[in-house]
């Protein structure tokens, strides 16, 4: 059993959570979180998804350029890739580029190429009897793929789609770098300046933070599921 100044403790740690409008201003911040999170995962879904239509071409300029842009997305790290556009892209080509805006542009890229990327993978795994069997069938090569090919890649891109949107969701804590205020940054705010009254308010705010961290991404993975099942049906 925990001692009793152990208990005072974790409460007066959990205690500066609701001083003020500190859990309020924590909420607003995990919105921005996911604002950027759905605006970038919109807009890579839609862009990786024509990405991925393009990287099963058979032109070989195509393929390469292709690849050497998945290559760079993945080997580069967000952070840095948030530094070249907030810092970087702002002065060398004088834009005024806001945090939230270089952040969309970054995670958009980085989305793009790992969508693409996975709908590369579920057209190319499809059997090619599938598309016989449609030629067969009198269809069109369009006909083919839109009746046949497109809706068997959508069910094999949920499962897929729906773990890297989680992992999109996670990376925006990285915002916090190029000065957007969202939920990391307001949580370093309120320890901050609860430090010496309260030294350690830390504990309790970054535990708030997981799990509103945890409480989005486990309804993704139930929407996901839900998906999943209707699909089986």
């Amino acid at each position: 059993m925990p001692s009793s100044e152990t208990i005072d403790a974790i409460v007066k740690s959990f205690s500066v959570l609701f001083m003020g409008t500190n859990f309020l201003r924590l909420l607003g911040g995990l919105w921005v979180t996911v604002w950027i999170a759905l605006v970038s995962v919109f807009f890579s879904m839609v862009l990786g998804f024509l990405f991925g239509i393009v990287m099963t071409r058979k032109n070989r300029i195509i393929k390469v350029l292709s690849r050497i842009y998945l290559e760079i997305m993945r080997i580069m790290p967000q952070m840095v890739l948030l530094f070249v556009f907030y810092y970087g892209a702002t002065r060398m080509f004088n834009l005024n580029l806001s945090g939230e805006l270089a952040s969309i542009l970054v995670f958009t890229l980085w989305g793009t190429a790992e969508m693409g990327d996975l709908v590369r993978g579920s057209l190319e795994a499809i059997p090619k009897h599938q598309y016989e069997s449609g030629r067969a069938l009198g269809l069109t090569e369009k006909q083919v793929f839109y009746f046949i090919i497109l809706p068997q890649t959508f069910r094999r891109l949920v499962p897929l789609s729906m773990n890297l949107i989680t992992r999109m969701i996670k990376t925006t804590s990285l915002v916090v770098f190029v000065n957007v205020i969202e939920v990391v940054k307001i949580g370093q705010q309120i320890i901050e300046a609860n430090r010496m009254k309260n030294p350690t308010s830390s504990i309790a705010v970054y535990f708030v933070i997981f799990m509103m961290y945890f409480f989005v991404c486990w309804l993704l993975s139930l929407v996901a599921g839900i998906i999943e099942k209707k699909q089986k049906v």
